[in-house]
């Protein structure tokens, strides 16, 4: 194993420029030698970077700093010299060019049409030679180049006119132009930054600042000015507001800095992706996650697999990995079923370009599928394909049927053996690889991508860690059979809605300068299935396309657990890149004795890295943290796969320090001599002088259930394990190390799901994400006090501390909504009589409140309505599913209690949106009911005291009014949810009856109209027995 660790250093080294120099240091292309973008330093950049650096960027040579000058033929830009340019652009225009062409045309012999060799005379201009003298072999080979440029640049616009990047009228006459353009175009960046407006984010950023002066007046007013008549209550509602105010800041100030990104998927493609050559795109593998088909649909998961297969990718940089975390025999026949059916789907929604292509959806579309499509065989081929998927639904809903009567003997495969997984908790690893690698091809004769069935082993006595555990052992699998470099994450019912999906993601992750130092492109959620309205905030799209937007602009969006391509490296717990430090130009102009101080301090920085280099070297970590940095080619060397002796004896000291160095190794990510090679594979592959027989083999030994005993996996590698929200944790840990992560939003939705529509189900999708965040506040993990010595920006770390916080809100939340009923109910109220200068600090500060909202709004582009069911469920989760999220965690945590809470169907309803009214009784609607019960009785109560107490109580009944009804509206979604569908009445009527009943009948007998009045005076009873 010594050979294990050779070979990678030397591919860290940066190249030396001037054995380098024609070759440009920014994208890698042939510069020439006719082209120097600085004449003070001479560093190498070729004439299209040069020219988008002085466009687009600082201006400044990236070796020397010093501003670049205008060469001629170049575009003018702000601060250019007018003087010093003189003389006629056009003859340097395109003078690289030219010169090529001069070349080409001198490698030809010059006949003339007798056969004699004559000498072509030659005209100088500006120091470049090109010939004057024309021959038939000259001719005939122009025109044939000039051919192939046509027919190449015909292609390429054919191509560009079908992603709708260029229109018919963009021609051009010169071929060559066309190829520099081209050639330009494809060294430009993928992506770029776009920035929100600044009169948009400008007067967000002044009102934020101006409410947070607001808010410290108006504590000074609540705090100088206490309700004496009402001290408790009046205590809790401060303290409660304070809360809500630290809460706000920490929620807002993340959104500082909200940015928009563009890619660029035809660059993207004229880079990688050129005719004749193979495709340069990386690798990536799809992980799928699954727990219990019976309560997600085994047709669901098909549909996220066929559209894996079909994403716009090349095929054999594309494998699909499904993890059975139930050992389900359902889901292994149904993914047999789909290998088969998707040798016809793949190549149809391939040949057609159809959106989206999980088939399910595609024809569940009420839109024209006739538009732009021309292919005559399009609605031939469409009824056929539907036919078929018709009929293969009806296979998996027959399989359905059978998994429901499970034999009392278990299941048994085709061949008659039992199957495996009979018993969940307790079964051996299982992987069967059903396409790819020379297996089935498509209906067409053309290879499908690979996919694989994951089953890991599970055994009594052994903490699996649910849906983090299983994401690591797909992490293992996947780097034994194909090693890609990159990963993307999908649960179950998410298909992928956007096939170029996958590479709007590459724009990023394959970028020469920001690539390196990303963890992860995350994408936002969009949900199919959702009521018009979204009474229950379903799409969440407040922290989709507001929060994420922010986050983007710091250190990057967190990780929300799907929809999001990893970069490998960063899971396997390695640090980001260093980017290497300019030395200063005064250390190489001053003598040595007058820079003394620069000179200690060089050298004992260069004694502190040795000391580090050392204790690196000790524990064989050298190499495992250094081999990121400056790593510019491919790594394949060929490493020696056998184990190792357990005794030292008889080594040299290379020879031990290699073995220690395996040792540590082995600790850090289990004892797979396989995967530990995978691991050093920055570019992915799979080592050379393996077989399909042992990897396999050496597949089911990675997912054992004792292989990640006494190593860092769900510790520092992989999906973090300790919270049920194992997505914050995992991307935390490596927004810790100074990875950064990019928010990609395309036009068209890159991934769509399922959520869960009905009240019940919604409250226990909250529950579990606010669960989640108690525990990772309770561990050790907790951003308050992890890693301040770390590289988490502060913004960012306050984004953490939100997502962790905000369950604890609920508290003085409850408290909040219930002091209004209070009021109501008592009369006493929690502000006593304000005077005008308090009436300003109120008014100013409800002002502000809307005007954030409103323009927070303006930049974002989210709909009113999305944000006010956003403000609804908040105090809806807040009340209920976040409080017993508090208390579950401290009893979790704390008294090692774990509690469940039982969901009880209780109705259906077969029509559409029927889960909306479908009514599951559960522990977690009682808080929110009785609030609202407790304000509708304050409300009467209220109203009732002040008519029997005449005009002068109705003054201070209006602001105890204005509370209650704020949380009446509030939780008025919950409301509707909880008394189910009103096929007649709405909700809205039944609730305004009973309030106005009640009111009535107070004020009918208040007024007592048939009850005779007594003119004479008032008799009392007088307290003398007579």
């Amino acid at each position: 194993m010594a050979a294990l660790f050779t070979g990678s250093h030397g591919h860290h080294e940066l190249p030396d420029p001037d054995t380098h120099s024609n070759i440009c240091r920014v994208c890698g292309d042939e510069i020439g030698q006719l082209f120097v973008a600085c004449r003070e330093c001479r560093f190498p950049v070729c004439r299209p970077c040069y020219i988008y650096e002085r466009s687009e960027g600082n201006q400044c040579c990236p070796q020397c700093n010093l501003r670049y000058k205008r060469h001629k033929g170049c575009p003018r830009v702000v601060g250019d010299d007018e003087e010093s340019d003189d003389g006629d652009d056009f003859d340097d225009e395109f003078q690289t060019k030219d010169h090529q062409e001069t070349r080409d045309h001198n490698r030809v012999d010059k006949l003339s049409e007798n056969g004699d060799s004559h000498p072509p005379k030659q005209y100088n201009t500006n120091g470049f030679a090109f010939s004057s003298a024309g021959s038939v072999a000259g001719k005939d080979l122009d025109r044939d180049r000039d051919d192939e440029w046509k027919d190449r640049v015909e292609k390429w616009k054919t191509r560009q006119e079908k992603r709708g990047l260029v229109t018919k009228a963009d021609d051009g006459n010169d071929p060559g132009e066309e190829d520099d353009y081209l050639m330009a175009e494809a060294r430009q960046p993928l992506w770029r930054k776009v920035p929100i407006s600044s009169s948009l984010i400008n007067p967000y950023r002044i009102v934020i600042i101006l409410r947070l002066v607001i808010l410290i007046f108006f504590f000074r007013f609540r705090i100088m000015t206490p309700a004496y008549d009402a001290y408790p209550l009046w205590l809790i509602s401060v303290i409660c507001e304070i809360w809500f105010a630290l809460s706000w800041i920490l929620d807002q100030f993340p959104k500082w800095f909200p940015i928009n990104r563009e890619t660029y998927l035809d660059r993207l493609s004229l880079r990688f992706e050129r005719e004749g050559e193979p495709s340069g795109l990386l690798p990536v593998d799809f992980f799928v996650s699954s727990v219990d088909p019976l309560k997600e649909p085994p047709i669901i998961t098909a549909n996220t697999v066929l559209s894996i297969l079909s994403v716009d990718y090349p095929t054999e940089k594309v494998s699909c990995y499904v993890s059975d975390d139930g050992a389900s025999m359902l889901l292994f026949d149904t993914l047999s079923e789909t290998a088969e059916f998707a040798r016809r789907w793949v190549p149809f929604a391939k040949k057609y370009s159809i959106e989206p292509r999980a088939p399910e959806f595609y024809f569940s579309e009420k839109i024209d599928y006739l538009k732009d499509k021309v292919q005559p065989t399009f609605v031939k081929d469409r009824r056929a394909m539907k036919r078929e998927y018709e009929e293969f639904k009806v296979r998996i809903n027959a399989l359905v049927a059978k998994a429901l009567k499970k034999p009392e003997e278990g299941w048994v495969m085709q061949d008659g053996t039992p199957w495996p997984g009979n018993d969940s908790r307790d079964h051996p690893g299982m992987i069967q690889v059903y396409l790819g690698n020379g297996g089935a091809l498509d209906v067409e004769g053309k290879e499908l991508p690979k996919l694989v069935y994951v089953s890991r082993e599970k055994r009594p006595g052994y903490n699996h860690h649910k849906k983090a555990g299983a994401m690591n052992a797909l992490i293992r699998v996947s780097a034994v059979l194909t090693n890609a470099p990159f990963m993307l994450n999908l649960d179950c019912d998410h298909y992928i809605n956007n096939s170029k999906a996958v590479r709007e993601a590459m724009c990023f992750l394959m970028d020469p300068q920001l690539g390196k130092k990303l963890c992860y492109v995350q994408f936002p959620q969009r949900f199919d299935g959702i009521d018009r309205h979204d009474r229950y905030a379903n799409r969440n799209v407040v922290f989709f396309d507001i929060n994420m937007r922010g986050l983007d602009g710091i250190q990057g969006p967190v990780y929300v657990g799907t929809g999001c391509v990893f970069n490998r490296q960063a899971l396997y717990g390695y640090d980001p890149p260093v980017s290497e430090k300019r030395q200063k130009m005064t250390c190489d102009c001053w003598p040595s004795w007058c820079c003394c101080c620069c000179g200690g301090s060089r050298k004992k920085s260069k004694d502190k890295s040795s000391k580090k280099k050392g204790l690196k070297a000790l524990f064989g970590l050298g190499k495992l943290r250094g081999k990121k940095k400056y790593s510019k080619k491919s790594l394949a060397p060929v490493y020696d796969l056998e184990g190792i002796e357990e005794g030292l004896e008889g080594y040299d000291e290379l020879e031990k320090s290699s073995l220690m160095s395996q040792k540590n190794f082995e600790k850090r990510f289990g004892q797979s001599p396989v995967f530990i090679t995978t691991t050093l594979m920055e570019t992915g592959g799979i080592p050379e002088g393996t077989n399909s027989n042992s990897l396999i083999k050496e597949a089911i030994h990675v997912i054992s259930c004792g292989y990640e005993e006494k190593t860092e996996w769900g510790k520092e590698i992989g999906w973090i394990y300790g919270s049920v929200t194992e997505d914050i944790l995992t991307g935390f840990k490596m927004h810790c190390r100074g990875w950064k992560s990019v928010y990609c939003m395309p036009k068209r939705p890159a991934f769509k799901g399922s959520a869960p529509i009905n009240l019940s189900d919604r409250l226990h999708q909250v529950l579990r994400w606010a669960l989640g965040s108690v525990e990772i506040f309770l561990s050790r993990h907790c951003p308050l006090w992890y890693a301040w010595a770390g590289k988490l920006k502060t913004l960012e770390r306050l984004a953490y501390i939100n997502t962790i916080v905000y369950p604890f809100t609920s508290i003085p939340l409850l408290a909040y909504c219930t002091l209004p009923a209070v009021c109501l109910l008592t009369g006493k109220f929690i502000i006593p009589t304000l005077n005008n200068l308090a009436s300003v600090w109120f008014l100013a500060l409800f002002l502000s409140i809307i005007v954030t909202g409103v323009l927070e709004l303006r930049w974002s582009h989210v709909s009113i309505q999305d944000w006010w069911r956003n403000e609804q469920f908040w105090v809806i989760g807040g009340v209920s599913a976040h409080l017993f999220a508090v208390f579950q965690g401290l009893l979790k945590v704390l008294g090692g209690v774990d509690t469940n809470f039982t969901v009880t169907s209780k109705s259906a309803d077969d029509a559409e949106f029927g889960e909306l009214y479908l009514f599951k009784w559960t522990t977690l609607l009682i808080p929110p009911t009785t609030l609202i019960i407790m304000n509708m009785v304050g409300v009467v109560a209220g109203v009732s005291d002040a008519i029997n107490n005449g005009y002068g109580s109705w003054g201070p009944l209006f602001g105890k009014l204005f509370f209650s009804f704020w949380v009446i509206v509030h939780l008025y979604p919950f409301l509707k949810g909880l008394m189910g569908r009103q096929n007649r009445t709405p909700t809205i009527v039944v609730l305004w009856s009973i309030l106005l009943a009640s009111i009535f009948s107070l004020v009918w007998v208040r007024i007592d109209p048939f009850l005779p009045k007594q003119t004479g005076p008032i008799l009392k009873q007088c307290g003398v027995e007579c």
